[in-house]
């Protein structure tokens, strides 16, 4: 892994609290400097998005112009903004508000949630292959039911599972996170497919990263404190003996006091992770120390981050 000064950060501005509503998609060095607009002009509220890094391509989704047009998509472009496409465009194959996006490089498909569609779904790199995973509800009645609402998503391509939360009503104490199994047998419907309960009771969990390596999960949450605006993790290997024990699995609050806490990207060889926020915070947190650092303490109204290797 190079050095930091050789990664960047990627981080989307939706432009929501401005009159026009016109998004972007920033970029600077992982220490807060030489910050540059990548994309700009977008209009339909960009929330999750994740890089390729051995093809140099970030993957982004749009919830749509309105949230009640039913237009949301998938896009993807070079790191430097060239070569713009859509993958998935509005309307295709059940798309509604698509929120977090995980890129699975070893079988080069992209899995992300959608919130008011209430499903987790995967596609090729190219959006061809389109398929619904999970599916929590299917009717307008269903989508007012906030408990159905999935929004992060994260792979564990080497032990075939991922995991997604469904965030609840906001600041509700009712959030959850779940796992399911990346293959399961043909046929079954995806309301049907297999999902474990992995944490329950938080306040409003949003976007989520796994370690494959070490087996921790963490997760921004944008609910009340103490446990909400937070940044948290979980050791998976202890999930089996708090299952048998019949006791909850403890989570580690790495920072606090985010505002409004959405986009993550976990920087796993230098022990650090970055945090964005509806108020235009980006931090940067020791995951050892737990030390906070501002990098930007009102960037936008920004969603998701991605660090790229350059």
């Amino acid at each position: 892994m190079g050095s930091a000064m050789q990664q960047r950060l990627y981080i989307l501005d939706t432009g929501f609290s401005l009159p026009d509503r016109i998004g972007s998609i920033q970029s600077c060095r992982t220490d807060g400097s030489d910050l540059r607009t990548v994309i700009g002009g977008m209009k339909h509220n960009p929330d999750g998005i994740a890089i390729d890094q051995a093809a140099g391509r970030m993957y982004w989704t749009n919830m749509g112009a309105k949230l009640e047009n039913d237009d949301g998509s998938i896009e993807t472009a070079r790191l430097d903004g060239s070569d713009r496409r859509v993958i998935v465009p509005p309307r295709a194959v059940g798309v509604f508000t698509p929120k977090q996006i995980a890129l699975a490089p070893r079988r080069r498909q992209l899995y992300w949630c959608d919130r008011e569609g209430m499903k987790v779904m995967r596609c090729g790199l190219d959006g061809s292959g389109a398929e619904v995973l999970v599916s929590t509800g299917a009717t307008a009645a269903d989508r007012d039911d906030v408990a159905r609402h999935c929004v992060g998503v994260a792979v564990d391509e080497a032990r075939g599972c991922f995991y997604w939360s469904q965030k609840g009503p906001s600041k509700g104490g009712a959030g959850r996170i779940f796992r399911s199994p990346i293959d399961v047998a043909a046929g079954g419907a995806p309301e049907d497919r297999p999902r474990e309960l992995i944490l329950g009771g938080l306040p409003e969990p949003i976007d989520l990263e796994l370690d494959e390596e070490t087996q921790t999960l963490f997760w921004t949450d944008r609910g009340d404190p103490p446990r909400g605006n937070t940044l948290n993790r979980i050791s998976l290997n202890d999930l089996a003996a708090a299952t048998a024990k019949q006791t909850v699995l403890k989570s580690d609050i790495l920072a606090r006091r985010l505002h409004e806490a959405i986009g993550l990207s976990v920087d796993h060889k230098n022990n650090r992770a970055f945090v964005t926020d509806l108020a235009g915070g980006v931090y940067s947190i020791d995951l050892e120390t737990k030390e906070k650092t501002v990098l930007f303490p009102e960037l936008g109204d920004l969603t998701g981050v991605a660090i790229a290797h350059l």
